[in-house]
């Protein structure tokens, strides 16, 4: 699998892709809440933010998956959750990881994951995962992350568990 990294400035470049990778994970699902038009504004809003990186995965000339995030202001957190009182000093959040159908279970997750959070200059990377998807919640345990809290960050959005890996040992 070959990977391609993009920052900020690429934002725009790799939208339409983002977006294509999103509307085919989704595509048999009919909550409002994964739409499209949802997606695009979190997409946009986490994109233009300058330390914003991603990660996309490639076989055979297309895309595989892809995960990005970006370092939470100080002080940041997920919204709908109180940051524990012992994270310190910088959270690296990833805001999406989304595989096509038909890569998963075949281990590139972990390479694109690993890809994105590897270069990051965090004490620690958290994540959210919607509470349903208890088989997705199980493979990041198995990555090292641990739950932290649960959150709702708005009425219409699930419930998720907020995970964080520790990225100083």
């Amino acid at each position: 699998m070959d990977l391609k990294r993009y920052g900020h400035a690429d934002a725009q470049d790799v939208r339409s892709m983002l977006l294509d990778i999103h509307d085919e994970v989704y595509a048999d699902n009919p909550d409002p809440f994964h739409s499209r038009e949802r997606f695009t504004y979190f997409l946009d809003l986490w994109s233009a933010r300058r330390n914003w990186r991603c990660v996309s995965g490639w076989e055979n000339g297309g895309p595989v998956g892809y995960a990005y995030g970006s370092v939470l202001a100080p002080g940041g957190w997920w919204k709908g959750s109180a940051r524990p009182s012992d994270i310190r000093g910088p959270v690296f959040a990833l805001s999406e990881f989304m595989m096509l159908p038909k890569w998963r279970g075949t281990g590139r997750a972990k390479k694109i994951h690993d890809a994105l959070i590897a270069p990051v200059e965090a004490n620690v990377v958290s994540l959210q995962v919607e509470i349903a998807h208890f088989k997705v919640f199980h493979l990041y345990e198995s990555w090292g992350y641990r739950k932290v809290d649960e959150s709702k960050p708005s009425d219409d959005s699930p419930r998720y568990a907020v995970m964080v890996k520790d990225m100083s040992r």
